[in-house]
């Protein structure tokens, strides 16, 4: 009986062990399996992910050939406009230089009309001013300031003359000396009484009078005033207009001096005055400036011309 107990115990000893090792196989296979599994599912999603990578460069090749189709077509388009603009660009050129021989021949036309009128227009000035007819004097200087407004050939300074005769002249040709409705003063410095100016006194005289007439237009009372100076360290004479008339306001301070534009509409005029004035003075070596530090009542503008 104690055989029996040993014997059975010891087959199921052995078999526990025999369950043991199988177990621990079991076990060892089913890891190796796992890694095996872990390997492969490792494989496939590399796969996936070549796949994809494949599927995502085949997407942007067909986009790259679908652009590069697209930018053949807008190449070709743009060759096309660009022919198109080349052929509006020559019409352009050519449309160009018609007007540009059409401009020349226009100057030398207008050339020849001063080479005719110039001395005309003189005789006519020297008999205004030997018999004292303003009305002509003022039509000569009308007909005159046409050529004026955008002058660019300098002026020659071929008259040497006292500074305070160009005052003198203007005074003269505008009349405000004899306006009834205002008061007019003429401020002279002793020195500039004195001085000499190296000018064209047609000219300046000229740039003057229109400075004046503006003074009067726009002065429908109260005082004008010239003053009539000189600066010896920058060699000017100095003509000062000012006047208590209606001013300028601060946005047009520079557009006056643009051809044509008229402040008010109700005076008579071309608009061109002050133009006239600007052009003639820098012509001469000199300059018109409004004087913004003016203030006022009315304006003041300042004419310099090189002594």
């Amino acid at each position: 009986m104690l055989y029996a107990l040993l014997i059975i115990l010891a087959v199921a000893v052995g078999e526990a062990i025999a369950l043991f090792f199988q177990m621990k196989a079991s076990r060892k296979q089913a890891a190796e399996q796992k890694q095996l599994l872990d390997d492969y599912q490792h494989r496939v999603d590399e796969q996936q992910k070549l796949l994809n990578d494949y599927r995502a460069l085949e997407k942007n090749f067909d986009n790259v050939g679908e652009g590069y189709e697209q930018a053949l077509l807008a190449f070709e388009k743009m060759e096309a406009e660009q022919e198109k603009n080349k052929k509006a660009y020559e019409a352009l050129e050519k449309r160009a230089g018609a007007l540009q021989d059409q401009c020349t021949r226009y100057e030398e036309f207008a050339q020849k009309c001063r080479e005719v009128f110039a001395p005309t227009l003189d005789e006519i000035r020297a008999i205004a001013k030997s018999t004292a007819n303003t009305k002509l004097t003022a039509l000569v200087g009308k007909i005159s300031d046409m050529d004026d407004v955008d002058g660019q050939l300098a002026i020659g300074r071929t008259d040497n003359i006292l500074v305070s005769q160009v005052a003198d002249e203007a005074i003269a040709a505008s009349g405000i000396d004899n306006i009834s409705y205002l008061k007019f003063d003429k401020q002279v410095d002793p020195v500039a009484a004195a001085t000499m100016l190296s000018t064209n006194l047609v000219k300046s005289v000229r740039a003057l009078t229109h400075l004046l007439d503006n003074a009067l237009k726009f002065t429908t009372e109260g005082t004008v005033t010239l003053k009539v100076a000189v600066d010896m360290d920058k060699m000017q004479a100095i003509y000062t207009v000012e006047d208590t008339g209606a001013g300028i306001e601060e946005a047009e301070r520079e557009h006056v001096f643009e051809p044509y534009v008229k402040l008010n509409q109700f005076f008579d005029g071309q608009g061109i005055g002050l133009t006239v004035a600007r052009s003639i003075a820098r012509r001469l070596d000199g300059d018109v400036v409004l004087d913004t530090t003016y203030e006022g009542p009315g304006s003041r503008f300042v004419l310099t011309l090189p002594i």
